[in-house]
């Protein structure tokens, strides 16, 4: 009965308005004002309509007066009549029910009544918003870590590093913390929990995308010490200023992506990306679980109620074929190839591929060969208790591309919205870090973190060794702790005597009170050789 009003109220309105030009803009919030997200906003009894941003804003445009349907997973639908009114802000009211979930302490896992609420998105974080199950069954993986010793100037003066902008370390290291879990040694690189963070450097003013600056300081940790910071800022690009995109969002449906924290989140995550394309940029989906397949051919960003109606209908379900879904991603984003635009893969996934081209191996060739075509990778996690935090940071690293671990909304649109052209756009490739230490100030040095960006000290002037990316508006910190020269320390340890060659101070420096030389080099985007 009330749909046959509802229609009737409709039909009347339209009637009266007819020829109208509408736009309709306002906001929807939840009952403590707190804006809704990707809320679905359209004309009731079509298909036309639109989402929230991140504020909870909306704007639609109409032909006719008529009734607005206000619809947010986990709240009760709401209508609303407008009849010339060009502002409506509405307050959804939550939706309860009583349901079966896990509710864990810190000896046990036991089901319990609860209630909980009905959501795509995350619920706001509780105490154990995250659950692990036992042991047996967590697969989580993650690269050995060997952290970086003290060397000595005179025996390998050269220190070299490709940089790195990775920040998953530091979303994936918070996620256990809030569930009361120490995360395991090898989840916690130091760099990336250090670069998380936005430190206002100076932008580049001169003829290069980015800035640098050093500073040298007591070592908090080792008073005796020095810290040395370097930091390189690159430039920052307004969205609207940025190149068109050609877009391929790879995303895992698979069996093992069904908790709230995987394809729920993955999908909430995407709708906010969506919202910040505009008509220029194109999207493309390929979904991939026991076979791959593309749910959206390349689409205008003009079109996000497409879009957003193709990431609301996914499921999961099914094995994972990750290999094949990437070599088909990699296939459609080639077809639809803009020459002078940002040609990239976003592939999200737990990183778990246990059926196809599955070998790492296999996966880093094909996708070093697509790299050369100009198409990059980036790598977004989500879930957790079979996570491949080694996979993923291994592939978005051979792929040119970027790494993050998506815990919470959030962080989604930390990295998707307010880190967009970063996460999107590359401003510098290749880009390495060189340091000739004088062993005359400097007794010995070891780099903090970056234990996986290692290069070798030929590798700096090699233009076939691939390093790192930038990203506008991206911020890269890399700290060095430094022995003094004269300073007594348990971490210098006795030079060895070398038969062929001398380790001795070059007597042209040795009054010199230079601490080191730094260089850097990068290329283009566009560009195979180096600056």
């Amino acid at each position: 009965m009330k749909k046959i009003y509802l229609t009737l109220v409709m039909s009347f309105w339209i009637l009266l308005s007819w020829g109208q030009k509408i736009t309709v803009t306002g906001n929807v919030s939840d009952e403590n004002s707190e804006p809704l997200i990707g809320a679905n906003v359209k004309i009731y009894g079509t298909t036309k309509g639109t989402v929230t941003d991140i504020n909870g804003d909306f704007t639609i445009y109409t032909d006719s007066l008529g009734i607005l349907e206000f619809a947010y997973v986990g709240y009760k639908t709401k209508t609303c009549v407008f009849n010339g009114d060009t502002i409506i802000n509405v307050a959804l009211e939550e939706e309860e029910s009583l349901g079966e979930t896990v509710v864990v302490s810190a000896s046990r896992v036991t089901n319990k009544k609860v209630k909980r609420r009905k959501k795509s998105k995350p619920a706001p974080k509780p105490s154990n918003k995250n659950y692990y199950p036992d042991d047996d069954f967590n697969t989580e993986s993650y690269d050995y870590i060997e952290e970086n010793t003290f060397k000595t100037p005179l025996q390998e003066p050269l220190s070299t590093l490709s940089i790195d902008v990775d920040r998953a370390s530091y979303s994936n290291v918070r996620r256990y913390i809030e569930n009361g879990e120490k995360p395991p040694i090898d989840a916690v690189r130091v760099e990336e929990l250090i670069n998380y963070f936005d430190y206002e450097y100076p932008t580049p003013i001169g003829e290069h995308p980015f800035a640098f600056d050093t500073e040298l300081s007591q070592c908090p940790w080792q008073e005796e010490h020095k810290l040395l910071k370097i930091a390189l800022q690159a430039e920052k690009i307004a969205a609207e200023d940025l190149p068109p995109s050609n877009l391929v969002f790879l995303l895992d449906v698979s069996g093992s992506m069904s908790d709230w924290n995987k394809l729920p989140l993955l999908k909430e995550s995407f709708s906010l990306l969506t919202n910040n394309l505009r008509e220029e940029d194109r999207v493309a989906i390929v979904v991939y679980a026991g076979a791959s397949g593309v749910v959206l051919p390349s689409t205008s960003g003009a079109n996000k109620a497409q879009i957003l109606a193709v990431l609301d209908m996914l499921e999961s379900g099914g094995s994972t074929a990750g290999g094949a879904g990437i070599e088909l991603a990699y296939k459609i984003a080639e077809e639809n190839f803009l020459e002078n635009g940002n040609n990239r893969v976003i592939l999200a996934t737990d990183g778990d591929f246990n059926v196809g081209t599955s070998s790492q191996s296999d996966l880093i060739r094909l996708i070093e060969e697509k790299r050369e075509t100009g198409i990059s990778l980036t790598c977004l996690g989500f879930g957790m208790g079979n996570y491949k935090d080694d996979n993923l940071e291994s592939l978005a690293d051979y792929g040119n591309g970027n790494y993050a671990y998506i815990d919470d909304i959030d962080e989604a649109k930390k990295t998707l919205v307010n880190e967009f052209g970063g996460t999107l756009y590359t401003v510098a490739k290749d880009v390495k870090i060189q340091l000739e230490f004088n062993p005359n100030q400097v007794q010995a040095y070891r780099l903090i973190g970056y234990e996986n960006r290692l290069l070798d000290a030929e590798d700096f002037d090699d233009d076939t060794k691939d390093a790192g990316e930038m990203g506008a508006g991206h911020s890269v910190t890399v700290l060095y702790e430094i022995i003094p020269t004269g300073v007594e320390s348990e971490f210098v340890q006795a030079e060895t005597d070398l038969k062929y060659q001398s380790s001795s101070i070059n007597e042209e420096t040795a009054n010199s009170d230079e601490l080191m030389t730094i260089k850097f080099r990068y290329k283009p985007p566009k560009k195979g050789k180096s600056i």
